[in-house]
C-alpha cells in the first residue's frame, strides 16, 4: 500500500509542478489524505527530494533542444541572445536563493502538513491565475522577457516556496501581466526553476547523506521517482499548450474550490 501512495503522490508532484496548481501545497494535502509517512523528518525530506528532482529531469526532457541552443551559445564566450537568457535566468533566481539561504528552518517548518494554510495560500493563487484573463490586452506578440522582468517574476518565484503557492503559476501570470509573449513566458519559466531546484535537492541531499542508512525505503523513492518523471513530462508540454491558449482560468477555479475544502476540512479536523 507504501508503494501505492508513492505512485499517487508522485503522479500529484510531476503533475501539480508544471499546472498551475502548487506542487508542494498538493503534496502536503496528498500526505494528510493518504495518511502517507514514509518515516522520520530525514526520509519525509528525501522522498519530496528525489519527486522534485524527478520533474527536473522532465523538464530538461521537454526543453532539451532549447537547452542545448543555450548552451552552445553560451560557450560562444560573447554577447549574444543565449547569453543574455541565461543571464537573466540567473538574475531571476537570486530572490529565491535569498529566501531559501536566510529562512530555510522557517520554511520547512511550514511543510508539516498545515492545510488550513496550504488552502489559504490555493486561494492566492487562484486570484493570480484569475487576473491573467485581464492580461490579454496587455500582451505584446513576440515580447520576450527583458532584465527588469526577470526580477520581478524572480521576486514571484520566491513567494512561490509557500506551500499552495504554485510556482509556475505566480512566475507565468506575473508575466503574462507584464506582456510577456505567451510561449516566452512559458519557456522562461519552465527553464527558471532549473538551477533552484538543482541547488536545493545538493543540499538537501548533502543533508540527508549525513544519517548512517538510507532513512527510506528504496522501492518507494523508485516508484515516487517514475511516476512524478512520467507525469511531468505529459504535464509540462500539456501546460505549454494551455498557456498558448490561455485557459489558465480554468484552474483558477479549481484552486478556489480545493483551496476552500482544504481550508473547511482544516479547521473541521
Amino acid at each position: 500500500m507504501d508503494i501505492l501512495k508513492a505512485i499517487i503522490l508522485g503522479l500529484i508532484q510531476g503533475l501539480a509542478e508544471f499546472l498551475p496548481i502548487s506542487s508542494s501545497g498538493h503534496i502536503e494535502l496528498g500526505k494528510v489524505l493518504l495518511n502517507f509517512d514514509p518515516g522520520d523528518e530525514k526520509a519525509n525530506l528525501l522522498f519530496t527530494v528525489v519527486v522534485h528532482f524527478a520533474t527536473v529531469l522532465s523538464t530538461i526532457v521537454v526543453f532539451r533542444k532549447d537547452i542545448v541552443d543555450l548552451l552552445k551559445g553560451l560557450f560562444q564566450f560573447k554577447w549574444n541572445d543565449e547569453t543574455k537568457f541565461v543571464s537573466m535566468i540567473l538574475l531571476s533566481i537570486i530572490p529565491v536563493g535569498i529566501v531559501y539561504v536566510a529562512f530555510k528552518e522557517q520554511l520547512e517548518q511550514l511543510f508539516n502538513g498545515n492545510i488550513v494554510l496550504v488552502g489559504a495560500m490555493l486561494l492566492v493563487t487562484g486570484a493570480l491565475l484569475y487576473l491573467t484573463k485581464y492580461a490579454e490586452k496587455r500582451l505584446e506578440s513576440g515580447r520576450s522577457v527583458n532584465f527588469k522582468d526577470a526580477i520581478i517574476i524572480g521576486i514571484a518565484q520566491a513567494v512561490a516556496v509557500l506551500p499552495g503557492i504554485s510556482r509556475s503559476g505566480s512566475t507565468i501570470s506575473t508575466g503574462l501581466l507584464l506582456g510577456i509573449d505567451k510561449s516566452k513566458i512559458a519557456k522562461f519559466s519552465f527553464l527558471m526553476v532549473l538551477p533552484p531546484i538543482i541547488g536545493a535537492t545538493l543540499l538537501d541531499v548533502k543533508d540527508v547523506i549525513e544519517g548512517e542508512a538510507l532513512p527510506v525505503a528504496m522501492e518507494l523513492l523508485v516508484a515516487g521517482f517514475l511516476a512524478a518523471f512520467v507525469s511531468g513530462v505529459l504535464a509540462c508540454t500539456w501546460m505549454i499548450n494551455l498557456v498558448k491558449k490561455g485557459k489558465l482560468t480554468y484552474f483558477a477555479i479549481y484552486c478556489f474550490i480545493v483551496g476552500t475544502i482544504a481550508i473547511l476540512f482544516g479547521l473541521w479536523t
